[in-house]
């Protein structure tokens, strides 16, 4: 229902240097054949959709919209899923710290944490490239490694990966640590009150064991499902973070792709995005059953 369509915002981009018969060839391409009906051109898309064909990106010089998919994924997975790992694991360790020692000074982290979850990525992302890019000069404020440089699988350029992705990877971490931290606190605290609990304790164990085995490991099971449903986003990037780092991700990606209404490259990223949201499901649901016996007993 767009105005428009593929093939005629690529012609605007290079008026002049395409024939007649490349642009009836490039309408072929995209799918959009006036020859065929609407139910025709569907069942092409899903033959080619099975066969591993997601189209031509436009916007990328009409390369295979795999390949320019498979070359953003790695710098959103190596960013976003470490980023994401180290959050949950820190803020769900501090959260159970922190419901364990209920009513201490320890609850004092949670308004701080709580704040930072509350403050948008992209305010955050200037505040750390003003104070650790620009005032002191530590880390670079842009791009996934040097200008210049070519990847490789070298000790010199993975250090500038790392260099130029830590800034990106404390500002995911310092803003979704708030909401682990807070949720496992008040998992801990209803877990705390439980009968096994209270066993555990009238057992005269070790209060670390009673903190892990008993405790942290049964409020952590509705973790799960949140920590499934953010592994499943890490494809997708986060979208404003990666645009005030200019990172090469696949959130960057698909900004571009909105921004040059390259369907076939938005409608590749999307497809994606929701297999990569199913799969982290399928596994959150296998982790819980192992981690939780009561999901694998059957009813007599």
């Amino acid at each position: 229902m767009m105005k428009g369509d593929p093939v005629s915002a690529y012609l605007q981009k290079n008026q002049g240097r395409i024939s007649p018969e490349a642009i009836d060839s490039l309408r072929t391409l995209f799918g959009l054949d006036s020859n065929k009906s609407m139910l025709e051109q569907y069942i092409d898309y899903w033959q080619l959709l099975f066969s591993g064909d997601l189209g031509r990106s436009f916007s990328k010089g009409l390369a295979p919209v795999t390949d320019v998919i498979a070359s953003a994924i790695p710098w959103t997975v190596g960013l976003v899923g470490i980023a994401t790992v180290v959050s949950f694991v820190v803020g769900t360790a501090i959260g159970a710290f922190i419901g364990w020692r209920r009513g201490s000074r320890a609850d004092g982290i949670v308004p701080v944490a709580t704040f930072f979850s509350t403050v948008p990525y992209f305010w955050m992302g200037l505040i750390a490239i003003a104070i650790f890019s620009t005032t002191l000069g530590w880390f670079p404020a842009s791009h996934a490694y040097d200008k210049g440089s070519q990847p490789s699988f070298t000790l010199e350029f993975a250090g500038q990966v790392i260099q130029h992705g830590f800034l990106p990877a404390l500002t995911l971490v310092i803003g979704s640590l708030g909401g682990w931290i807070l949720g496992m606190r008040n998992m801990m605290i209803t877990v705390l009150d439980e009968d096994y609990v209270t066993v555990a304790q009238a057992k005269g164990l070790r209060p670390s064991r009673v903190l892990v085995n008993y405790a942290a490991r049964n409020a952590s099971l509705p973790q799960l499902s949140s920590f499934a449903m953010s592994l499943g986003f890490i494809v997708g990037g986060t979208l404003v973070m990666e645009l005030v780092f200019s990172y090469p991700g696949a959130g960057k990606l698909l900004l571009d792709a909105t921004t040059a209404k390259d369907y076939p490259l938005m409608q590749g990223l999307f497809l994606v995005i929701t297999l990569a949201v199913l799969v982290a499901n399928i596994l959150a649901d296998v982790a819980y059953a192992i981690l939780d016996p009561r999901t694998r007993q059957m009813e007599a």
